[in-house]
């Protein structure tokens, strides 16, 4: 099964580790259960390799005049096809969850190759700085994220029990993407004129590491308004991470989605913009951001992959926008109230859930967390309902954005309507939560 050599963890130690050492670690990594024993896997269907990179932008920079950005782009395809690949064959067997290792990280560099095979042990949990600048940043991000998810949400690493954190620097050469697995993270190194290090972006590493975090919890299957959702979680912890580390309020944030690494000589752009979806570029190169902010503007495209499996990285603008409005109108870290808000949702959803399920969801634990026809809840209906969603049971014009918004310090407005909202809110909340007892026996039963 010759596709499958880059996927076994036999690794070669780097200079300034010693023989010993190295063999100690080789008997740890031996004596874990394998994640790719023979028995047959009960899924019925394959997780996707994630990246992070739109296909639409590299099919643009197959257009480029300049050979160079041309052929790396044209690698990028074929290599994420190929890793594509070997994920589904791997899918077809029993893959359990990966050995528990209290979230410790490696990091390997690929040294350009595509062959995990031959990447050389780099930097431990508990080894010293790296002389490589891509080393310390993919392993300063990956304990960033896992810190994150432990200190906000209580989470052990990616699957919640403590799954082992491996990345691969220097993937290929001039690969103009950043890679989840399903196991491990793979950074390329870009082109240098596109793209720089993929590494040199948090909220690109916590936004891969987050596809692992909803394989783990809703799995939302990777295509339509499902594969949208699946996006906009990475997009909404990946960027929550990165206001996390930087101690940003809602308000201070840029909810920018790669900035830090596509387009270095362009200022001011980035892959997507949360606060902004369609106005994260603009320029001769590229044209203009395509994604939608709402569902008027909703993008229909043919479920395969250069459909982007029925625009998944499009209509994420949608609920990543509902997100941003939801936060700065509680107001303060986006971490607390609406990312707890839409963490738990995340446990809560199902494979198959659509946009119109998931705001619902939303609604409910904002309930849950908050109380029923609290500010917080307010703001999640609000923001769902300018970018078009309803949620079921709700009638529309319930919660108009400028009646019932939430201020920036985190309480309700000063409206004479306020207190019977709270009671109509409660109703609805009891109305909501029936509905979605109905639904889930229906899907039971199918």
């Amino acid at each position: 099964m010759p596709t499958l050599l880059p996927l076994l963890p036999r690794r070669r130690a780097a200079a300034g580790f010693s023989a010993t050492g190295h063999v100690a670690y080789q008997k740890k990594m031996n004596a874990q259960p394998s994640a790719f024993s023979l028995r047959r896997c009960p899924m019925s269907r394959a997780r996707p390799i994630n990246c992070i990179i739109p296909p639409y932008i590299l099919d643009k920079l197959l257009d480029s005049e300049d050979r160079e950005v041309r052929q790396a782009a044209l690698d990028t395809l074929l290599v994420t096809a190929r890793l594509r690949g070997e994920r589904a064959v791997r899918a077809s067997f029993a893959a359990g969850a990966a050995a528990p290792g209290n979230g410790r990280r490696t990091v390997f560099d690929c040294e350009q190759e595509e062959f995990l095979s031959n990447a050389v042990l780099a930097r431990p949990e508990d080894g010293p700085e790296s002389a490589d600048p891509s080393v310390n940043q993919a392993f300063d991000a990956l304990g960033l994220t896992r810190d994150f998810y432990n200190e906000v949400f209580q989470r052990n690493s990616v699957d919640g029990r403590g799954m082992r954190l491996d990345g691969y620097v220097h993937f290929g050469f001039q690969v103009n993407n950043a890679f989840w697995d399903g196991r491990e993270m793979l950074f390329g190194d870009g082109d240098g004129k596109e793209f720089s290090n993929l590494t040199g972006s948090l909220e690109v590493v916590s936004h891969e590491l987050t596809h692992g975090v909803t394989d783990h919890t809703s799995e939302f299957e990777y295509h339509n308004q499902s594969g949208a959702l699946n996006e906009s979680m990475s997009d909404v912890f990946g960027s929550l991470v990165k206001q996390w580390s930087l101690k940003q309020t809602a308000e201070e944030a840029d909810w920018l989605i790669g900035a830090d690494v596509w387009t270095p000589g362009i200022g001011g752009d980035a892959l997507r913009s949360m606060k902004d979806p369609g106005h994260a570029y603009n320029n001769p190169k590229f044209g203009k951001d395509p994604q939608p902010d709402r569902m008027s503007k909703f993008i229909h495209l043919p479920d395969t992959k250069r459909g982007d499996s029925g625009g998944v990285h499009f209509n994420s603008g949608i609920p990543n926008k509902a997100f941003f409005l939801t936060a700065v109108r509680i107001g303060g870290f986006a971490w607390k109230a609406a990312g707890n808000i839409w963490y738990e949702s995340l446990k809560a959803s199902g494979a198959e859930d659509q946009f119109q399920d998931f705001a619902g969801t939303t609604f409910q634990k904002a309930g849950e967390l908050f109380g029923v026809g609290s500010p917080e809840q307010s703001a999640v209906l609000s923001a769902w309902q300018e970018v078009e969603v309803p949620i079921t049971g709700v009638p529309t014009g319930v919660a108009r954005v400028r009646s019932f918004a939430v201020n920036g310090n985190g309480g309700a407005g000063r409206e004479d309507g306020r207190a019977a909202l709270a009671r109509q809110l409660g109703a609805l909340n009891d109305k909501v939560t029936a509905l979605a007892q109905d639904m889930a026996a229906l899907k039971g039963t199918r």
